[in-house]
């Protein structure tokens, strides 16, 4: 049983360390395990359902298997040791975690993990990605910040990727990388769904985590997913006992990790990582699980015998002490070399070899050019601005292909009631009430869907066509795997699509509430960073739609009326537009969809059910605002010309202050930024060369707030071309209320813009 897999362990622990006793100080809280394959078996056949004869093979470790496992651990012990000489000497910068004590896991990996499947490690990468096939003179150029490092020196120590041998990462922030794993595993299934070429039927997906990162939420979530779809996914689970120092235990109630799947129908195994025959067996179980049945945990039981970085005084309790007694009691080279299974082998000559390989990657990166400055601002974005013609952008796999491919997996009937309903949504847009914003986009979204069987689609009440119709249909139409309901958290399948995205395909996501993506903001932030982190070799074709905003008189109160679109707009790598009306909304959600970057297509909350015209044939710039009006010549002449810029549910307000100051004679250059970032400011320019005055209706906060980057752009840019200072109508710093009496001090609406105009005009 589990439980009493965990027993043993501790009981087995106990047992060990009293062999040597005087050995072990007596201040030390966390001792060595013992998890011989004798036991390991009893509970590979219980939990794992492993035959035995599966066992059999799984038992038997061949002479190379035994000799490239050792020659793996002598090759990451002398890397991370150079890793360590480099940092000192001041080649290696940052931030930078060494894997000393835990040589074990890449070894496993090395014997077991293939080229074909998608590995997604966290900050202390160096040596997973080696045991992965990446080169190690790639990995240290990597460190080194040389163009000939995996990511070009973007991503340094804790961002290695490599897309020749699909190692995903190296991501920073701590369990952000379980649901990107998740989403590599789904992208497995679907290859086998959709029936790609070239795609080996059992690979899988493997993720790396500490057992303190395990603790997060994350984990729990895509355990239920991964157990949901019965993904190939294997939970790695890299236990030396410490987050940073702080002793697991003194935050975690329960640290078998292995354990906690057993909710979900996830079986565990628990291994003694300074044995590495006991991990090579059990690990080949484990991994062989997930190729042929499903998804498992396996934690490793290890210990760091470096600090958490170099940086890092160790000043946690017993720390110093564990690690010098975890040096010499404990190191599984050593425990290797002692043991049966060292003998006959040439441990000096593979030694050697290992050592060979490191001044190798050493000389590599001291030989390789710095990458050039203009770098950065190439890979900020897959798609340049303005440089592609989405319109006639086809599908990865041909469009001839994906027709194909559509017609085998969607049920004629299916197919042909999908039809009827884009053509029914098409018609509407011909009709003099048009279609409505959250239709339109559902149009673009089922169009795309059906044309690319590679686009997905993710979201809350998806079944249901969640709050305002923007995934109708798709599930219905494509399935539960590519049209997936979701669970209540927005980080969770945002990051699921970041993964998919990362692996050839094109997911979207509907957020049904804007502001429910602040659940999301690391994956989004992530989304952004990936393309120019992994210097240019991932490519994040996602798009990300939400109803937000905050309008006037909405009373939804502070929650629902934050100001989403600002708090994103920092994030480098993203395209953000917003779209007011059905015309604009279809035709950026197309362009978004097909471009091979991250984008945010935010709509109006309280507009989502207006209806207007819409041309259902066009693609519109993701870097272009829309001019929607413009004043007379005779209203320049007469100084009473102004330019106002806004957004969302700014657009109607503006369109009722220009009929209310129409008999004034004041008139506006009106221009929605339909393209947030980047900002569109030479639109703005060739209005403000006109009117010369500036008024910003804006609906996020004084601070920080979308309207105070416009005004700064403005004021370095445009200044001259102004004869006041730019005006900003924006919400205040308060929070949103729910009364209608205290909203109106916060939000601006119609009847400010006018009041702000014939002052601006001095009427």
């Amino acid at each position: 049983k589990r439980g009493g897999w965990r027993c043993f362990a501790k009981a087995a622990a106990a047992k060990t360390t009293t062999q040597k006793k005087e050995d072990v100080p007596k201040n030390l809280e966390r001792l060595r395990i013992s998890t011989p394959w004798e036991d390991a078996q009893t509970v590979l056949k219980s939990e794992f359902k492993t035959s035995e004869e599966d066992l059999k093979t799984f038992g038997e470790l061949t002479k190379e298997e035994l000799e490239n496992a050792y020659e793996m651990m002598q090759l990451c012990r002398d890397f991370e040791n150079e890793c360590n000489q480099s940092y000192m000497g001041g080649k290696i910068r940052g931030f930078m975690h060494l894997d000393n004590g835990q040589e074990s896991i890449p070894a496993l990996l090395a014997n077991s993990i293939r080229k074909s499947d998608l590995k997604h490690s966290y900050y202390r990468d160096h040596c997973h990605a080696i045991a992965c096939g990446v080169d190690a003179g790639k990995v240290m150029a990597e460190l080194y910040g040389k163009d000939g490092g995996t990511c070009r020196g973007t991503g340094g120590s804790m961002h290695i990727y490599d897309v020749e041998n699909n190692f995903q990462g190296g991501w920073a922030l701590v369990s952000e990388q379980l649901p990107y794993a998740v989403g590599a595993a789904r992208s497995i299934v679907l290859d086998k769904f959709l029936g790609k070429e070239g795609m080996e039927d059992e690979r899988i997906a493997i993720v790396f985590v500490g057992e303190g990162g395990a603790q997060n939420g994350r984990m729990a979530e895509c355990l239920n997913a991964a157990a949901k779809e019965n993904l190939p996914i294997l939970f790695l689970v890299i236990d030396n006992g410490r987050a940073i120092n702080t002793f697991t235990k003194d935050v975690a109630q329960n640290q078998s990790v292995f354990e906690q799947g057993k909710h979900y129908g996830v079986p565990g195994v628990l291994v003694d990582g300074q044995d590495v025959t006991d991990v090579l067996k059990v690990g080949k179980a484990a991994i062989n699980h997930v190729r042929t049945k499903g998804p498992a945990i396996l934690q490793v039981h290890t210990f760091r015998f470096n600090g958490h970085s170099p940086a890092d005084p160790e000043h946690e309790r017993n720390r110093k002490d564990e690690k010098r007694w975890a040096r010499k009691e404990c190191d599984p080279i050593t425990i290797f070399e002692q043991s049966a299974h060292a003998q006959g082998l040439d441990l000096q000559a593979l030694t050697k070899k290992a050592k060979d390989e490191v001044k190798r990657a050493l000389d590599f990166a001291d030989a390789s050019p710095p990458p050039p400055p203009s770098l950065a601002a190439e890979l900020e974005y897959p798609d340049p601005n303005g440089q592609v013609d989405y319109s006639q952008r086809v599908p990865e796999m041909g469009l001839a292909k994906a027709q194909e491919t559509t017609k085998k997996i969607v049920d004629p009937n299916t197919l042909a009631g999908l039809e009827k309903r884009i053509a029914d949504l098409r018609g509407l847009c011909d009709t003099p009430q048009g279609i409505s914003i959250g239709d339109a986009v559902n149009l673009a979204v089922l169009e795309e869907m059906l044309r690319d069987p590679t686009c997905l689609a993710h979201a809350e009440d998806l079944q249901a066509g969640s709050s305002y119709n923007i995934p109708a249909n798709t599930q219905q139409a494509f399935g539960r795997l590519r049209a997936a309901d979701e669970i209540i958290d927005e980080g969770h399948f945002i990051g699921k699509a970041l993964g998919e995205a990362m692996n050839g395909y094109r997911p979207i996501v509907e957020l049904m509430n804007a502001n429910f993506g602040i659940y999301g903001m690391a994956e989004l932030s992530s989304a952004g960073n990936t393309y120019a982190t992994t210097g240019g070799q991932f490519k994040m074709p996602m798009t990300v739609i939400g109803a937000g905003g905050t309008a006037p008189n909405q009373s939804l109160g502070a929650e629902h009326s934050q100001p989403f679109h600002a708090y994103i707009m920092g994030i480098p790598g993203l395209k953000i537009c917003s779209a007011s009306k059905p015309n604009e909304a279809y035709g950026l959600a197309k362009s978004m969809i097909r471009d091979n970057g991250p984008g945010v297509l935010l709509l109006p909350v309280k507009m989502m059910k207006t209806r207007g015209p819409c041309n259902p044939n066009q693609f519109l710039p993701l870097h272009k605002s829309t001019q929607h009006a413009k004043a007379s010549d005779a209203a320049v002449k007469a100084n009473k010309a102004i330019t106002v810029v806004t957004y969302l549910h700014g657009v109607k307000e503006s369109e009722e202050a220009m009929k209310e100051l129409a008999a004034s004679g004041i008139e506006f250059d009106f221009i929605e930024m339909t393209c947030m970032k980047p900002v569109d400011w030479r639109t703005i320019q060739s209005s403000l060369e006109r009117t010369h005055k500036l008024i910003i209706l804006d609906e996020s906060t004084r601070t920080g707030g979308v309207g105070a980057t416009l005004s700064a752009i403005v004021s370095e840019n445009l200044f001259d071309e102004l004869d006041a200072p730019v005006m900003r109508l924006c919400m205040e710093d308060a929070p949103v209320p729910y009364a209608g009496e205290m909203e109106k001090e916060v939000v601006k609406r119609a009847s400010d813009l006018v009041e702000a105009a014939k002052f601006m005009c001095g009427a």
